[in-house]
C-alpha cells in the first residue's frame, strides 16, 4: 500500500517499481467511473471498483499494489482487512517527500487546482499515525524521505518462506513421530537411506544418507510432531535437525513440536498430552542442546508449497484458500486444522473436515489426527498412523504416491480415542463414502477441462445442462461410470464415382499426417457398448464402491445408460465375458481384477428395436405399399398412355431402392431370446488396474481380445482386421478389395485407424479412427434413394470439420476420465470427463455423419 500526499511521488515510484497491471490507482478507478480523474465526488464509487478488483487479484495470490493517498488510519483499515481475508502480508511504502516538492509537482498540472491546505493537511494525518502502522496490522513499513531516495529505492522480490516450487524432489515425506526414533530409523531404511552409526555418539545415534532416483536424491519432508509421548525425542531432534542441515530434509511444525518450543522458552504452558516426557528427556541433555532445538522449532515454516504448486505439506492440512500464504491464521490452521467448537465422547476437539470440500489441484499431505491406515480422499492423505500408539508409521513417496509402513515396536502411549479394528471399518474406502453423495457444482455451469491430450476443453452451459439432464434421470449407477466412448467421424467424402465413401480417402488422412502403418477393422453393425467386468463381486464394492452382493460389473451405452432392462441378462453375459478372460489368462497376465472394454454388441435390434420399428420398418412398409402400387397403376396405364414410360421407369427404380433399404436394415437384426443369442466383439482394452492401455498399438489390441472368442462360447467374437502398409500400393489394394467383399455381402464397412492408439501429425492430434462404410449400410443412414445422381452430389459438399472436432475433443476427455480413475481421483474428478463427453453430444452436429 502507498502512504503519501498528493503530488509525493507515488505513482512516479510505483510506475517505476511494479508492473502496470499490478496497480490499482484511485485516480485511474474515479476516471473508469466519472470520466474524470479528479472527481473527487465519485470516490466512493472508486473505491468500490478499486476493493473489488484488489479482491479478485489477491483471491489468484497476485501482487497488488493501491496508489492512493491512504494517509488515514479509516482508509487503510478496509485494505488491511482485505489482506488479512485472504491471508496476505500488507506491506506499507510512505513517500513522505518534502511539502515544498509537492506544491511543486501539483502547481505543474492544471487538473489539481485544490489549495495548498490540503497538501499539509494529508501530511500531518500521515505523520501523526505513522508509529502505528504496525499496529494497524501492516507486516513491514518503509519510510522514503527525499526525493534521492525515492529514485534510487529498489524493488527485491522474494519469496515466501513457503513457496519452494522449486523444489521437485522426490520426497519422502514422514508421518508424526512423536519420539519413536527406532520405527523413525527403520522406516528411512525401508525408504532405502542409508544409516550409519556415528561415532563418538550415544549407541543408536546415527546419520541417514538419501538415496537417488533419475540423478536427484530424495529429500525428506516431515510433516510435523517429531516430539511428545514417544521414548526417543532428543534422539529424533539430533537426526531431524542434522538432515535439516545437511539440506535432505524439510520439516514443518507440529502442535506438540510449538507447544515444546514454548516451555522451553520459559512460556506458561500446561503440561499435558505427553510434553512431561519430552521435557524430562531434555532435561538430561545440555543447555546449549536446548536452547538449539528451541531455535530449529522456532524456524519452521507452517507448510511447504512444492514441486511446481502441486504438493503441499503442513501438520494438519491446509485448504486451497491458505496454500502459499502467509498469515497467523494460516500457521494455525497449519497446526491445528479447523474444530467446530465441540468435543466428542473421548473430550477430544470435534475437527471440521475440510477434506471432505477440498477442490484444490495440489495435494495435500499432512498428519496430526491418527488413522489406522492412510486413505487418499480429495487428492489429499493423512499419513499419521499413530506409531506412538501401538500403530505404525507411514512415508508417502512422491511423486511415486507409494505408501511405506513401518509397525510400531511397543505401545508407548494410549490414544484417548481407540483405532478402529479391521473388521470394524467401513467396507468402502474414506474417498468412497465421501462420492456416495455427488456435488451439482462439480459438474454444471460452464467448464474449462484440462486434458493430457487436448490441453483445455470448454463445456458451454448449456450442454452441461443437456448432459446433467441424461445424466440423472437415465443414467446407470454412476459409480460404474468411468468412461465414455468418442464419436467418429467417417472418412472424407468421395470426391467421384457411384460411392459416397471408399477407403482411399481415409489411407491418404493418415498418410498426409504421417502415419506409416493403419489397422482396418470390420465395423460391425451392432449397438456400442462399454463393458466394465470384475473377476468377482467383492471387486465391484472393493474398487468402484458399489454395494451390490452378487455384481461382476456393468454393460451401459455410449449415453451412459444401462444397455439392458433385464438385469439376469447383463449378469450372465458378464460372467461369459469373466470367464472368457479367466481362459485367456488375462487376469493373471494384466495383474488386475477388472477390466474396462470398448465393444460392440450385436444384433442392432438388441437394443435399438423400437428405433427400427418406429422408424426405419414404418418407411419401408409405407414406402414399398405406396410405390408397388404406383407402379401397378403406371404399368396399366402404359398401354394407353405411352408417354409414362418414363415416369414408370423412375417409379420403379425407386420402388427397388425401397426394397434394397429394407434388406439392409433386415440384416442386422434377429430374435433375441437368451443370451446365446447375443454377439458380443470387443475392440479396443481400454483399461485395467494400474493401467490404461492407450500406451499399445491397435495391433497388440486385436490380438489380446481375440483371445477372448473360442469355441466354447460362440458370444464373444474376434472382429477381422487387417494391417496396412500405407507406403505399399498393394496392401492398400489388398485392403481395399477387401472392404470391397465385406460390403458386397451385407458388412456395414470398416474402421481404419493409426496403428498407435494416439497419434500425432504436423497439426496435432489426428482422429483416432474413421469409418468407410458401404453403400447399402447409408442407404440406412441417407434414405432410400440417397444414391440416385442428384441426391449423391448434394451430399458430397457434406463438411466434416465439427464431427472431426468433436471426436478428438470426445476422445481426450475419454482417455482422460479413465487415466484418472486409474490414478484413484476421485469421482467427481472421473466424472467431469464422462458428463463432458455427454455434453458434447447435444453439439449441433449432422448425426448422419
Amino acid at each position: 500500500m502507498l502512504i503519501g500526499a498528493s503530488g509525493s511521488g507515488k505513482s512516479t515510484l510505483a510506475r517505476r517499481l511494479f508492473k502496470h497491471t499490478e496497480i490499482l490507482s484511485s485516480d485511474t478507478c474515479r476516471g473508469w467511473v466519472s470520466d474524470d480523474d479528479n472527481n473527487q465526488e465519485a470516490t466512493g464509487d472508486a473505491f468500490d471498483v478499486l476493493h473489488y478488483v484488489a479482491r479478485k487479484r489477491l483471491a489468484r495470490g497476485l501482487l497488488t499494489v493501491v496508489d492512493a493517498t491512504n494517509v488515514r488510519a479509516e482508509d487503510r483499515k478496509p485494505l488491511v482487512q482485505l489482506a488479512r481475508e485472504f491471508h496476505c502480508l500488507p506491506v506499507a511504502i510512505v513517500v513522505d517527500t518534502p511539502e515544498h516538492l509537492c506544491h511543486e509537482r501539483n502547481s505543474e498540472r492544471p487538473d489539481r487546482n485544490f489549495g495548498s491546505h490540503v497538501i499539509r493537511n494529508q501530511r500531518m494525518a500521515m505523520r501523526r499515525e505513522l508509529r502505528g502502522l504496525e499496529r494497524e496490522g501492516f507486516r513491514h513499513v518503509f519510510t522514503l524521505r527525499t526525493l534521492e531516495e525515492c529514485n534510487n529505492a529498489t524493488l527485491v522480490r522474494e519469496p515466501l518462506w513457503n513457496n519452494l516450487k522449486h523444489e521437485h524432489g522426490p520426497f519422502d515425506i514422514v508421518g508424526d513421530v512423536h519420539g519413536c526414533y527406532d520405527e523413525l530409523v527403520e522406516l528411512l531404511s525401508a525408504l532405502g537411506w542409508k544409516i550409519a552409526q556415528i561415532e563418538g555418539e550415544p549407541e543408536g545415534e546415527c546419520v541417514a544418507t538419501p538415496p537417488e532416483a533419475n540423478g536427484r536424491s530424495r529429500k525428506i519432508v516431515f510433516v510435523g510432531d517429531l516430539v511428545d509421548r514417544g521414548p526417543k525425542t532428543p534422539s529424533v531432534l539430533r537426526l531431524a535437525m542434522r538432515l535439516v542441515k545437511a539440506g535432505h530434509a524439510l520439516c514443518v511444525p507440529g502442535n506438540h513440536d510449538v507447544k515444546l518450543m514454548r516451555a522451553l522458552k520459559g512460556k506458561n504452558v500446561q503440561v499435558t498430552h505427553g510434553l512431561a516426557e519430552s521435557l524430562a528427556q531434555l532435561g538430561r541433555e545440555s543447555d546449549e542442546f536446548r536452547r538449539i532445538v528451541a531455535a530449529f522449532i522456532d524456524d519452521m515454516v507452517s507448510h511447504y508449497v512444492l514441486d511446481g504448486g502441486k504438493l503441499v505439506v503442513a501438520h494438519a492440512g491446509m485448504k486451497e484458500s491458505m496454500q502459499g500464504r502467509g498469515s497467523g491464521a494460516v500457521r494455525e490452521f497449519a497446526l491445528f486444522g479447523e474444530t467446530t467448537g465441540e468435543t466428542d465422547e473421548f473430550g477430544l476437539p470435534v475437527r471440521y473436515n475440510w477434506a471432505a470440500e477440498y477442490r484444490g489441484k495440489a495435494a495435500v499431505v499432512y498428519g496430526h489426527t491418527p488413522i489406522p491406515e492412510p486413505e487418499w480422499l480429495n487428492n489429499t492423505v493423512c499419513i499419521d498412523t499413530g506409531c506412538v500408539f501401538g500403530g505404525s508409521m507411514t512415508a508417502l513417496r512422491w511423486p511415486e504416491r507409494e505408501f511405506v509402513v513401518v509397525k510400531a515396536r511397543a505401545t508407548y502411549a494410549e490414544s484417548k480415542k481407540p483405532f478402529l479394528a479391521p473388521e470394524d471399518r467401513a467396507p468402502l474406502s474414506l474417498q468412497q463414502e465421501h462420492d456416495d453423495l455427488l456435488d451439482l457444482d462439480d459438474v454444471s455451469g460452464k467448464r474449462h477441462i484440462e486434458t493430457r491430450l487436448t490441453r483445455t476443453i470448454t463445456v458451454r452451459q448449456e450442454n452441461a445442462a443437456a448432459a446433467l439432464e441424461i445424466m440423472s434421470r437415465f443414467a446407470a449407477d454412476p459409480r460404474w461410470l468411468i468412461y465414455l466412448p468418442p464419436t467418429m467421424s467417417p472418412c472424407e467424402t468421395a470426391r467421384d464415382g457411384p460411392l459416397l465413401e471408399q477407403p482411399r480417402e481415409a489411407f491418404e488422412y493418415y498418410r498426409t499426417g504421417g502415419v506409416g502403418n493403419v489397422i482396418c477393422e470390420e465395423k460391425h453393425m451392432g449397438s456400442r457398448a462399454v463393458v466394465v467386468v470384475c473377476r468377482e463381486p467383492q471387486v465391484a464394492q472393493r474398487r468402484f464402491g458399489v454395494r451390490d452382493a452378487d455384481s461382476l460389473g456393468i454393460i451401459y451405452t455410449r449415453t451412459g445408460r444401462p444397455f439392458f432392462n433385464d438385469r439376469a441378462t447383463e449378469q450372465a453375459l458378464l460372467a461369459r465375458v469373466r470367464d472368457a478372460a479367466q481362459r485367456a489368462g488375462l487376469w493373471e497376465e494384466l495383474a488386475t481384477d477388472w477390466l474396462c472394454l470398448d465393444c460392440e454388441l450385436m444384433p442392432w435390434s438388441a437394443k435399438a428395436q423400437a428405433l427400427i420399428r418406429e422408424q426405419y420398418a414404418a418407411v419401408g412398409v409405407a414406402a414399398t405399399a405406396g410405390l408397388r402400387a404406383t407402379v401397378a397403376s403406371l404399368t396399366q396405364a402404359k398401354n394407353r398412355l405411352p408417354e409414362v414410360d418414363s415416369l414408370l421407369a423412375t417409379t420403379a427404380e425407386r420402388a427397388d431402392l425401397v426394397e434394397r433399404y429394407v434388406k439392409a436394415y433386415q440384416r442386422y437384426c434377429w430374435n433375441v431370446s437368451g443370451v446365446d443369442d447375443l454377439r458380443l466383439a470387443p475392440f479396443h482394452l481400454l483399461a485395467s488396474e494400474e493401467k490404461v492401455h492407450v500406451d499399445r498399438d491397435h495391433r497388440w489390441h486385436m490380438e489380446t481380445l481375440a483371445r477372448l472368442a473360442s469355441d466354447a462360447d460362440r458370444v464373444l467374437v474376434a472382429t477381422p482386421w487387417k494391417l496396412v502398409d500405407l507406403s505399399s500400393q498393394a496392401s492398400e489394394d489388398e485392403a481395399t478389395a477387401w472392404w470391397t467383399s465385406l460390403t458386397a455381402s451385407g458388412g456395414e464397412g470398416m474402421v481404419v485407424k493409426p496403428l498407435e492408439f494416439i497419434a500425432k501429425g504436423p497439426r496435432g492430434l489426428l482422429q483416432p479412427a474413421v469409418k468407410v462404410r458401404g453403400s447399402e449400410y447409408l442407404r440406412i443412414i441417407y434414405g432410400p434413394e440417397y444414391s440416385r445422381a442428384e441426391y449423391l452430389e448434394r451430399l458430397r459438399s457434406r463438411g466434416l470439420g465439427a464431427k472431426r472436432s468433436l471426436a478428438l475433443r470426445e476422445f481426450s476427455l475419454g482417455v482422460e476420465s479413465l487415466e484418472r480413475f486409474v490414478r484413484r481421483e476421485p469421482l467427481r474428478r472421473v466424472h467431469e470427463c464422462v458428463f463432458a463427453v455427454l455434453a458434447m453430444e447435444s453439439e449441433p452436429v449432422d448425426p448422419r455423419l
